[in-house]
Parts: structure tokens; sequence; C-alpha cells
């Protein structure tokens, strides 16, 4: 079973051509799959297919004389296991794999003699080849490699081979066909088969929803050691990753995702190798400092977001809107977070301020940071392009909540209820209040999007919250 996620955007489109070959036709054949006959081939109405401006990539043609495939290994001090792993690679290739393929061993800086034995088998077999770095970290390997392809599909393994090779080819069959530009192997997926340790699986299924819940990933593990990419778009894509390490998988896939191209999954058998060297605690805390640092990239437009969709992005289907309850999600996860801080920055200067006071101060910090996160978290704009009117606007929204919850002091007051819990308990009812007429000024007044910007905005929206 293949799933795969679609960030379903405005990039450049390209009109269907009722002549052009189905692009899944031959790779399919040749991976195992059928063609339909032409009598049980769906038929598309010319009304749909007036409403669908992309229809992906074209099929990599693969009785070309260029590699389709490329599978790259990263090593690092692996003297004992390395021949053994690219000989069963290897293989496993000629046994099972249809098309041209290469095996490249990236070398980060091994101090033992992995480097000298793999320089051996690249002399011994015709399909292998060495890149040596001068540095550490499987991101580093990638870049070097995947910036001057030598194959169409360029897929990376861990040299453990702890996923069963079975999984490649439905692995590299989208990118074939160009249903989706790059394609990961999941250990999380439904009908995946895993052997770890709960230490390893516990901290996997978090650090994949914190990605999912701050983020807006859609894919289920970011660093299964088997993903692919096609090599056209790895040639635009990998230029803006900047992660040396374990961060690397993440990074590339948000990065494609927010762009609006399509991630395949596929379910693994793997195993864990006891013998491994990661240190899963540093590489889990590393990964957490990527996500803040991936974040305010996007955020400042230091990634060119709305370019890198523009160029690569794949098209949408027309009429296709903005998702309320994808913003109204992301808008409630920010307003818990704002309430939270409100109440505690309240409390807290409530003794030296007086509660008007108090209350003003803590609805400022927090507005300020809140308008930030909702501006992209929530509302998908990025870049500094109009950064400072939506935050006098936020402040301006920010106004009303402090009329708000203000009035509501001014009752509470009135009515002889001074004390700190209805205090407090009013300020909650008139946050929320406040918090509403938050969201419906943000939505349609202050990330309101412009007719040249809401092609941009509104497709990275959509591509967080399709599933």
């Amino acid at each position: 079973m293949i799933t795969s996620t679609s960030s379903a955007t405005t990039g450049r489109s390209r009109t269907l051509d009722p002549t052009e070959p189905t692009a899944t036709t031959e790779p399919l054949d040749r991976l195992g799959g059928k063609t339909p006959p032409e009598s049980d081939r769906a038929v598309t109405s010319p009304a749909a297919s007036s409403r669908i401006t992309d229809i992906g990539r074209r099929a990599i043609d693969t009785d070309a004389s260029e590699t389709v495939l490329d599978i790259t290994i990263p090593v690092y001090n692996e003297e004992k296991d390395i021949e053994t792993c690219i000989r069963r690679l290897g293989n496993y290739l000629e046994g099972h794999f249809p098309y041209s393929f290469s095996v490249t061993v990236a070398d980060n800086a091994s101090t033992d003699q992995t480097l000298v034995i793999a320089e051996r088998l690249a002399r011994e077999l015709p399909h292998v080849r060495v890149v040596h770095l001068d540095e550490k970290g499987r991101g580093n390997a990638l870049r070097r490699v995947w910036s001057e392809p030598n194959a169409a599909v360029l897929v990376y393994m861990d040299v453990d081979l702890s996923t069963d090779l079975a999984a490649l080819q439905p692995l590299v069959a989208p990118l074939l066909t160009g249903h989706s530009d790059l394609a990961i192997g999941s250990r999380l997926a439904r009908n995946a088969r895993v052997v770890r340790g709960a230490k390893r699986e516990f901290i996997s299924r978090s650090y994949n929803l914190l990605l999912r819940t701050f983020m807006g990933a859609h894919f289920s593990d970011a660093q299964c050691g088997f993903k692919a990419i096609r090599a056209d778009v790895a040639r635009q894509l990998i230029p803006h990753t900047g992660d040396g390490a374990w961060f690397f998988d993440t990074e590339m896939l948000v990065l494609a995702e927010r762009i609006g191209l399509r991630v395949a999954e596929v379910p693994v058998d793997w195993t864990d190798d006891p013998d491994s060297s990661v240190d899963v605690v540093r590489t889990a805390t590393d990964d957490l400092k990527g996500m803040v640092r991936l974040s305010a990239a996007m955020a400042n437009g230091r990634i060119p977001i709305s370019a890198l969709r523009e160029e690569l992005g794949r098209g949408a289907i027309a009429g296709q809107t903005n998702n309320l309850f994808g913003q109204v999600v992301r808008f409630c996860v920010v307003g818990v977070g704002s309430t939270l801080a409100y109440i505690v920055v309240f409390l807290l200067l409530r003794s030296a301020l007086g509660a008007q006071w108090a209350n003003f101060a803590a609805l400022l910090i927090t507005a300020v940071a809140n308008t930030g996160v909702n501006r992209f978290f929530t509302f998908g704009v990025t870049g500094r392009n109009k950064a400072m009117t939506h935050h006098v606007q936020g402040l301006l929204v920010f106004g009303l909540g402090w009329a708000l919850t203000s009035g509501a002091l001014w009752g509470v007051h009135q009515l002889r209820g001074d004390h700190a819990v209805v205090e407090t308990g009013a300020l909650v009812m008139a946050n929320l209040m406040a918090t509403l007429l938050k969201f419906l000024m943000f939505r349609w007044w202050v990330f309101r999007p412009d007719a040249e910007s809401k092609r941009t905005n509104e497709a990275d929206d959509a591509a967080r919250t399709a599933a």
C-alpha cells in the first residue's frame, strides 16, 4: 500500500493534452503493475478536466541512456559492515530491479578502513562509486551527492539495511511515473512491521507528533533511513536546505510539503540494528533545535517558499479555497497557548500593578507574539512583506480585546467581585470572546490575501490541511 501527502497549490500549470500518453503505463508495467484495457479506464469529463490546472511531472524515460536509480549509502567508520552491505544490495538490485542503477558510498570522514574498503569495492563492482567528504553528517553527504545527481531518481538508505529491500520498488514507482516528487519509507504507517526497543519507539512517535502539531507536517515518519527524490526536484530543493546532520530529512520533507510537492509513503518492514552508534537522545535534541531554525527561516523569508512553490509546486484544482476548519484548529492551538501565557503574566503582575494595568501588560505582551505566530502558523504568511502592517493591525485588534477584558473587569468591580479568582474567571470568559473576534478580524482583514498573494497563500494553507 502506498499513500501520499499532496500539497494542492497554484504552481505553474500545464493544459491537459488528450493525445498525450498516460505517464504511468510503461513504468508500472515493468514494476509488476497492469495497464487496464481501454474499456476499463476511467474517463475524465471535460468539466472535470477544466478544473485541473496541472497533472504533475512527466514520467521518467527508463529506456534512456541516463542511469535510472542511484542509491547513496552514507557511512562513518563502518569497516565491519560495509562490504557485506554493498554486496548484498548489489545482488538484490541485479536480481530484482528492472532498470539501470548505481550505488554511491558517501564516506563521512571515516577514521578506520571504511574508505579503503569502499574504494576496493568500487574497483571490483562496476555499479559502485565512492564520494569522500572531510566532514561528518548524513545531511552533508546527501547534499554533496544529490547536488550533482548521476541518475533520474535518487535514493538513500542506511548502511545496516534495516529496511527490507522489498520496499524499494514501491518506493521509487510513484517517482518514475511522475505521480509523486519524493517518497519515504514509514515505520509508523499502518501495515508497517517494526522491531525496535520501547525507547526508540517512544522518541520516534513523539518527534513526529511534534512535527504534525507545530509544523503542519502530514508525513508520518521523518527519520526512517529509506527515502527517494526525483533528481529534477532535488536540484532545486537541496540548495535551500541547511542542516548537515540528521535533521536534513525533516528539513527536506517539510520544505517539500510547504512548496506543494507530493510525498508518497510506503509502509516498511524494519528491524533495529542493536549495534547502531546513533545517539538517539542527542539526535532528538538536535532535531528540536532544527525545527526552531527551520520555522524561523520560513517565517522571515530566508527560504523563499512562494518562489519555490511557483517554480516546483503542483497545480491546484480550480475552486479550492482556504480551509476554514484547518485555520480554526491552528488558531485554537495558538489561542490556548496565548491564554495560558496571559493568565500567568496577569497573576505575576497583579500585585505590583493592580488588576487593570496587569491586564493591559499581559495582553500587550502576549498579543505581539500571538500575531507573529498566527501570521505564520495559522494563515501561512511567510517573509517580511507587510509584516509591519500586520503587526500594527494586530495591535488594533489587541485594542478591541483590551476593551472587552477591561469592560469585564469594570463589571466585576461594580458588583464588588474584586477577588482574584472572580477576576480571573471573568477575564477568561472575556478573552474567549476576544479570541473569536480576533480570529474573524485576522481572517477577513489582517491576513486576508490580496488578489496577487491569494494564489500563493491559499495554496500553502491547503497544503497544511489536506490529509
